[in-house]
Formats: C-alpha cells, sequence, structure tokens
C-alpha cells in the first residue's frame, strides 16, 4: 500500500516537475520571444534614431554626455567627447566656439534646475553648417536625477534660406526706399489709387501741380490733378483700367498754375491693390508736333513749287507723298496715289504711261529698283524715256527704312550739252580760223587754251603747249624769237594783270625775222585772262608810209596856210587903195560924175566890199583851223541878235520875192557869246538860206532855249539839197560858191558855233526845203 502511494507520490512528483518544466520551456520561449521582439524593436528605434532630422544628446548632472556618433559627424568632431566642454573648439578641431558652448552650458543648467526647456541656434565653427537645440529635462524613467536632453536639429538650409529672405528683404527694403525717394523726386506728377478710386499716395510733383500744402493734404482732399474728360473723372477712368486690366494712356490738356499744358496720362492697374498713375508734360513734344506738321507743309509746299518731280515712300514700301511736278511728269492721279499704292505699283504705273526705260526684262529691273531701299547710300540713275526725255533720279534711302526719289528733268540740260559740245568744235574751228593767235591763260598762269595760230606765230610744237605750261615757263621758250629778248616779260605782267587786277592791257612785239605783232590782254568773266596777236607787219609798213605822207600833208597845209594869209595881206592892200580911190570919185573929188559913172563907180565899190568880205572869212577860217580865233564872249540876248539880223536881211528877202518870219520864244533869253561872230555865223547861214531859197519861198528864223542850251534853227521851203550837196555845203574845199561867199559860208559858220562850244546841223531833203539848227550851251 506504502509502495503505490510512495509510487502515486512519485508519480505525482514527477509529473509536477514535468508540468513545471513545460511551463518553464513555455515561459522561457515566451520570454524569448518578448526579448526578441523588444531587440527589434530597439533596432528599428535605434535606426528611427539614425535616421531622424534631430540627434539627442543627454546631459548629466555631472556634466557628462552621451551622444551617437552621428552628432560629431554633424559637429565635424573625430574625438571622442565625454563632457559638454569637449563639443568647444578649444578641444580640438570641430564643434562650437567657447562662447556658444558657454551659452549652451547655462541654457542646460538652467534646464536640469528649474526644468525650463529652451531653444537655440549655433553655428558650427570652420562650416556652413548651423545647428538648431531644443532642451529640455529627460525622461525620469530614462535618465533619473535631472538629466538634460537635447535634440539637434540641423537647420543649415532654413539658415540658409533665412540669410537669403533676410538679403532679400533687406534689398527689397532698400529698393521700396529707392523706388520710394525716386518717385517724390520725379519731376513728373504720379499717384496711387485705392481700388474704390480714391487717393492714397501722391508725390511732391503731384502735390505742386494742383497746388497743395502736403501730400496728406491732397489726398485728405481728395485733390484731383486731371479734370473730367468728356463725362470721365479721373477715378472712372482708373476704374476702368482696373475692369478691364489693361493699361490706359491717354493725351489731354491740363491746367497747371494756370497754364494749360498738354500731357500725357497714364494708368496702370496693379492688381488688387488699386491703380498706379503717372503723367508726362507733353507740351513740348505738342509744339514740336505742330511745328513738324507746320514743317512738313511748308516742304511739301515747296516740293510742289520745284521743278523736279518728287515721291516719298515709307518704310513699307507705299506712297506717302508725291508732289506736283512728279504728278505731271508720270502722268499719275491724285486720287489713285491717295490709295498709297506701293513702290511696284508706282513702276508698273510708269511703264503702262510709257514713262519708264525701256528694257528687255522689266520685272528683273523692278526687283533691282526695290534693293534702293536697302541702300546705305544715295543712288544716281540717268533715264532716257521712249519719248527721248532724259530724267535724272536719285534715289535717297531715308531714317525711317523708306525711300525718297527725285526726277529731275534733263532734256534741256542735255540738249544744252548736245549744243554746248557743238559750240566747243565750232569755237575750236573758229579759232584755228583767225587770223589772230588766240591764247587763255588761267588764274593760276598756265595755259588753258590757245588755237593754232597762235603756235604757228610763236613756231612752238603743239605736244609743248599741251602740257599747259606755265606763263613763266613759256616766256622763257619763247623770248629767243624776239629782237629784245627782255620784251617777253610784258607779256607776263599783262597776263598778271588781267589776272589778279582784272585791267586790260595793250602792247607791241617786235619779232627777230622782222614781223611785226600787237597784242592785247583782257580778263574774261571767269577769272582767266585772253591774250590776243594780231600781225601788224603790213599794217605797220603802211602805218609808216601813211605817217610820212601825212607830214607831208601837214607841212603843205602849213604852207598853203601861210599862202593864204600873205596873199590875203597882199589883196588888202591895194583892195583899200581901190576902196578909196572909188570913194573920193563918189564923193565928187574929182568932179562931177555922169549917171553911168556913178553906176560903175557903186560897182567898184560893192565889189570892193564883197572881196574884203572873202578875205576877212578866209583869214578867220584859217585862225580858226589853226585854234588861235579870238572869241570875247558876253551876255547876249538872242531876240536882240535875231531881231538886228533879219532887220538887216528885210530888204534882200523882198527883193528875192522871199518871206522871211522871225519866232522867238521867250524860253531863249541870253547865252554867252561874242556878238560879232555869232551875228558873222549867223549872217551866213541867213545869207545862205535867202541865196537858195527861191522866188516866192519863205525863210523862218526860230529860237527858243532850256536850262542848259539855246536853240536858233534857220529853215526854208526851197528845193532842198541831196545828200552829196550836204557833205559838200560844209566842206570848205568843196562847198558852192553860189552864196556870194566864196564857198566858206557854212564851213565857217560851223567853225564860228563850235568856238562858242556849241554845234551846227544841216537837215536837208530834195523837194522838202533845207533847215540848220544851231545849239548854243548856256554856260
Amino acid at each position: 500500500m506504502s509502495d503505490a502511494f510512495s509510487m502515486a507520490a512519485v508519480g505525482i512528483v514527477l509529473g509536477a516537475w514535468l508540468l513545471g518544466g513545460a511551463w518553464a520551456v513555455w515561459t522561457g520561449m515566451a520570454m524569448r520571444r518578448r526579448a526578441e521582439e523588444s531587440l527589434r524593436q530597439t533596432a528599428r528605434l535605434g535606426r528611427l534614431i539614425e535616421t531622424a532630422p534631430a540627434i539627442p544628446l543627454i546631459v548629466r548632472l555631472d556634466g557628462k554626455v552621451d551622444t551617437p556618433d552621428r552628432l560629431l559627424g554633424w559637429l565635424g568632431i573625430e574625438r571622442k567627447i565625454g563632457h559638454l566642454s569637449d563639443l568647444s573648439t578649444e578641444a580640438g578641431p570641430g564643434g562650437f566656439v567657447p562662447q556658444d558652448i558657454e551659452r549652451l552650458s547655462k541654457q542646460v543648467g538652467l534646464v536640469q534646475r528649474t526644468g525650463k526647456s529652451f531653444e537655440a541656434s549655433f553655428a558650427v565653427e570652420g562650416s556652413d553648417r548651423a545647428l538648431g537645440i531644443k532642451g529640455a529635462l529627460a525622461d525620469s524613467q530614462i535618465y533619473p536625477n535631472g538629466a538634460a536632453l537635447l535634440w539637434f536639429f540641423d537647420r543649415s538650409e532654413s539658415h540658409r534660406d533665412q540669410a537669403r529672405l533676410a538679403a532679400e528683404a533687406d534689398a527689397a527694403r532698400r529698393a521700396f526706399h529707392a523706388l520710394s525717394g525716386l518717385i517724390e523726386a520725379a519731376p513728373l506728377p504720379m499717384w496711387h489709387r485705392a481700388p474704390d478710386g480714391s487717393l492714397m499716395l501722391v508725390n511732391d510733383a503731384f502735390v505742386q501741380a494742383v497746388g497743395g500744402a502736403s501730400a496728406e493734404d491732397v489726398v485728405a482732399a481728395g485733390a484731383e490733378l486731371i479734370e473730367t474728360v468728356e463725362g470721365r473723372s479721373p477715378a472712372a477712368v482708373a476704374q476702368e483700367a482696373t475692369d478691364k486690366g489693361v493699361t490706359i494712356t491717354r493725351e489731354i490738356a491740363v491746367t497747371i498754375e494756370g497754364d494749360r499744358r498738354h500731357m500725357m496720362v497714364v494708368d496702370v492697374p496693379i492688381g488688387d491693390v488699386g491703380v498706379a498713375g503717372y503723367a508726362i508734360e507733353m507740351q513740348e513734344l505738342a509744339e514740336a508736333r505742330a511745328k513738324h506738321r507746320s514743317f512738313v507743309s511748308a516742304q511739301r509746299d515747296m516740293l510742289d513749287a520745284m521743278s523736279s518731280g518728287v515721291v516719298q515712300f515709307d518704310g513699307d514700301g507705299s506712297a506717302v507723298f508725291a508732289n506736283l511736278p512728279f504728278r505731271r511728269m508720270f502722268g499719275m492721279d491724285e486720287e489713285w496715289l491717295a490709295e498709297q499704292p506701293d513702290f511696284a505699283r508706282v513702276l508698273d504705273r510708269m511703264r503702262d504711261a510709257g514713262r519708264s526705260p525701256e528694257v528687255r526684262d522689266f520685272g528683273a529691273w523692278r526687283s533691282e529698283r526695290q534693293s534702293w531701299f536697302q541702300s546705305a547710300e544715295p543712288v544716281q540713275e540717268n533715264w532716257l524715256l521712249p519719248d527721248n526725255t532724259h530724267l535724272r533720279v536719285l534715289a535717297q534711302p531715308t531714317p525711317d527704312a523708306g525711300l525718297l526719289l527725285i526726277f529731275e528733268d534733263r532734256t534741256e540740260q542735255a540738249r544744252l550739252a548736245s549744243s554746248r559740245d557743238t559750240l566747243l568744235r565750232v569755237r575750236t574751228a573758229t579759232l584755228n580760223n583767225l587770223f589772230e593767235g588766240i591764247a587763255v591763260f588761267g588764274s593760276d598762269g598756265s595755259l588753258n587754251l590757245w588755237n593754232e595760230r597762235f603756235a604757228e606765230i610763236w613756231e612752238t610744237d603743239e605736244k609743248a603747249l599741251a602740257g599747259h605750261p606755265h606763263i613763266d615757263k613759256l616766256i622763257a621758250s619763247l623770248a629767243r624769237r624776239l629782237v629784245d629778248p627782255s620784251k617777253a616779260a610784258v607779256m607776263r605782267e599783262t597776263v598778271r594783270a588781267a589776272t589778279e587786277r582784272r585791267a586790260r592791257r595793250d602792247g607791241a612785239l617786235e619779232f627777230s625775222d622782222g614781223r611785226y605783232f600787237r597784242f592785247s590782254t583782257l580778263p574774261l568773266p571767269d577769272g582767266n585772262a585772253l591774250f590776243a596777236m594780231l600781225d601788224i607787219s603790213d599794217s605797220q609798213r603802211i602805218e609808216r608810209a601813211l605817217r610820212e605822207r601825212n607830214e607831208a600833208l601837214t607841212e603843205a597845209d602849213a604852207i598853203k596856210g601861210r599862202f593864204l594869209a600873205n596873199m590875203s595881206y597882199e589883196f588888202r592892200t591895194p583892195l583899200t587903195s581901190i576902196q578909196g580911190f572909188a570913194e573920193m570919185l563918189a564923193a565928187g573929188l574929182a568932179g562931177e560924175l555922169g549917171e553911168q559913172a556913178k553906176e560903175y563907180v557903186g560897182a567898184i565899190l560893192q565889189s570892193v566890199e564883197r572881196l574884203s568880205g572873202q578875205i576877212n572869212t578866209v583869214l578867220d577860217l584859217s585862225q580858226g583851223e589853226a585854234g588861235a580865233l579870238p572869241i570875247d564872249k558876253q551876255p547876249l540876248k538872242i531876240v536882240d541878235l535875231l531881231g538886228a539880223l533879219t532887220k538887216d536881211h528885210r530888204a534882200d528877202a523882198l527883193g528875192a520875192g522871199i518871206d522871211l518870219r522871225l519866232d522867238i520864244r521867250g524860253s531863249a533869253g541870253t547865252v554867252p557869246a561874242d556878238q560879232r561872230r555869232l551875228r558873222q555865223a549867223l549872217d551866213h547861214v541867213l545869207g545862205n538860206a535867202l541865196a537858195y531859197a527861191g522866188t516866192d519861198a519863205a525863210v523862218l528864223v526860230f529860237a527858243d532855249g532850256s536850262q542848259h542850251s539855246v536853240r536858233i534853227v534857220i529853215s526854208d521851203n526851197g528845193p532842198g539839197m541831196d545828200a552829196k550837196a550836204q557833205a559838200r555845203a560844209l566842206n570848205r574845199l568843196e562847198a558852192d560858191a553860189a552864196a556870194g561867199s566864196g564857198g566858206l559860208g557854212l564851213p565857217f559858220a560851223r567853225q564860228l558855233v563850235e568856238a562858242h562850244g556849241g554845234s551846227l546841223e544841216l537837215i536837208s531833203q530834195e523837194g522838202e526845203g533845207t533847215m540848220i539848227t544851231i545849239e548854243l550851251p548856256r554856260l
């Protein structure tokens, strides 16, 4: 029984032990599983900490620290650390500067004493890394006794962003202040409106423009610079800019300080903050535009008045202007040009009107002209039109990439050029066929032009003259052909006088071969000098012969004069005796004479008187020709002189059946004259008229005067004279003696009148009578 009990007890014990072992095994395995799970969790947490953006650091009360190596990497520390002070740069490379460690130690001590957390940022020395630190008490279950837990965050990127943002903010503040200063100092009014259209900000120029005391007063008063235009207030325009989201620009007149000024006003929407605006004074621009319009108008009026055709194209190649001569020249309607056709269409219109040059490929020709728009320099062309019109074309590119075409009709110039060429050929032929030697010297003394006769006279090679030698060089080669080579210098002086002093000079040159030339140097209008040489060798010989003959004739005339004077003297002596004895007979000193004897004595006395007059006339004529005729001028009344003249000739006129009339105007007045000599001249003229007039004729003695002279006219209606008879009447060697004065009456009368400074003129026509006009000066 006991064994059974014992066996049962052993069985129970073994069962219990087995159960206990099984429970222990199960419990151990459960603990193992929990330990493995804990290890895995710890590994995950450790990995999480390693990859976390923050790294922990435990600072115990004794100052020792626990931290992962990762934090040392952030701090750039390669040494082992045990205390917080080991994080200082004094302990080695990397870490924080001592000042930061000191500040951090104070914060950690404060946390450990009070439990108050803190935040701080420190820069890692020697790198651009910045770390943020958050400090607080560590959990007492983890680190009892008041350890401090510091979390380190890498704030390098945010630090850089903050630094960048701080720099940008600072730059923005400076830019804002600069912009504000610029806006305030701007000379043009500027403003800002709130979204509701009210003024919020104005600058000083705005304040001055509206006459305000300050910007605050202007904003408070809502003083507007811009007036309401066409029912639109400035606020309404600003609202329109905001609604449409576009900038509105307008040019309006604004009153500033009592003056109306043209301004450009701009309203700029700036999102939700309102509308900015500014005003730019355009007065000078408006005036400049007005002046430009006036200038353009005046220029176009001037272009219309020109003879040249002008057409202007803009940068797009459209014709924007064409003057009247252009429209006439190319037959283009003003209405068609008003459509502003392009360059190609204008050229096509010219071709259709037959006003463009005839070319084989018009399209290629037109394309070449299209390149004028891109030309850097003006282009000139000459167009020959089908009707032989010559046009000079000037294509002038304009600054606006346009083109200005000027068409000048050179048809007349071309015709004149052709005529000029013809004239030059004619001139050359004419000069070469002249007897004179011709040379033209320029203002610088060089030979410009000569004819063949000039080269022939000087026996000079044409090649030498073709070099246009200077006058000095030319004279040096020509002087050897003169009798006196020094005389060649006269040519140089005459050419210089003509070119410099514009004076004409004449002279003569004698050649060593016996030729004799007279030359003249004339100044030409173009500043050149014309040198002309004429061969007067033959005329010189003839002149020498004529001079010798003239000397002989002069001597013969002197001998004749002396002969006439002597003969007159010799005639006067016997005539005096004849006259004396005849007067004695007529007086009855030789006894009473019969009627027939008295008639004979009267005839003798009459002949003696006539012959004495002829002798006196001959003597006076000889004295007049010698310039020795005495003239004693005294004031003489013409009415008295002519009254006595007609009275003395009245009987002769009645005897010849002639009607003698006298007509003296009051303007005749007086004249300084020798009464005897002037009466002597008039006696000859009137006696000649009475002798030639014929029976039943009329003779008129007329006199009038002016301020400077007296005119005496003696005319008749007799038979008159032809031209030859008139020439003989005034020539003392051929005069007719029918007038009873030995043929010397009219020549002697003219000589007496000329001795008084006057003139005698004979006018006669056959069948019309004769008129002699005598002009005597007042002085």
